[in-house]
């Protein structure tokens, strides 16, 4: 009898430790493409370009948000050997907040249980089930993009993208998310070897 309660437990219990791992993992996925015939070895200097309308719903839209991402951008190049300059850049650099409504596929699981009534049931006992279902949420996006500054074709983009629930959390973790979203950068390999 202990043994069937110790394992009930630990089956009520693997749901509940499944949910705290799910939650524990980043939120924000990154991906990021370059230009493939570009030595970024040749970018000395570097620069910003003016920045672009934010679709942010006020979230990134004010002058915390873009503080964090451009002092952790400078941070960034800075510790690959890249110097700013405002005369004659190598590179121009640019970023983008975007905040937009989406959805997606959620699954549900079920619990069946032990009931007395009258009737018939061809099922009896403990069950489980499920169901599919979408889910209303709000997706934010960091964009940084790098441009030749001699060809002005793009030559990098960084994105990092994940849920936002709080607009002033999703300030707050704009450090973090421009680090990782830095760490594709190709020069990050040409500035460790």
């Amino acid at each position: 009898m202990e043994d069937i309660i110790m394992k009930s437990k630990w089956f009520i219990a693997m749901p509940v430790l499944l949910v705290l791992l799910l939650a524990s993992c980043s939120s924000y996925r990154y991906y990021n493409t370059q230009s493939k015939n570009i030595d970024f070895s040749k970018y000395k200097t570097y620069s910003w370009l003016p920045g672009l309308d934010s679709l942010s719903k006020s979230y990134y839209n004010n002058t915390i948000a873009e503080e964090n991402i451009l002092e952790t951008v400078d941070k960034e190049l800075q510790s690959f050997g890249l110097q700013f300059t405002e005369q004659n850049p190598d590179i121009l650099f640019r970023y983008k907040a975007i905040v937009n409504n989406t959805s997606r596929t959620v699954y549900a699981p079920m619990w069946g249980g032990w009931g007395w009534g009258w009737g018939w049931n061809p099922y009896w006992g403990m069950g489980w089930g499920g169901g599919v279902g979408t889910e209303r949420y709000r997706a934010g996006h960091i964009i940084i993009e790098a441009f030749d500054a001699k060809t002005k074709k793009l030559v990098w983009q960084g994105r990092g993208s994940g849920e936002v629930r709080n607009p002033e959390r999703a300030v707050n973790q704009l450090p973090d998310v421009v680090s990782r979203i830095m760490e594709q950068y190709p020069a990050r390999t040409l500035a460790s070897k």
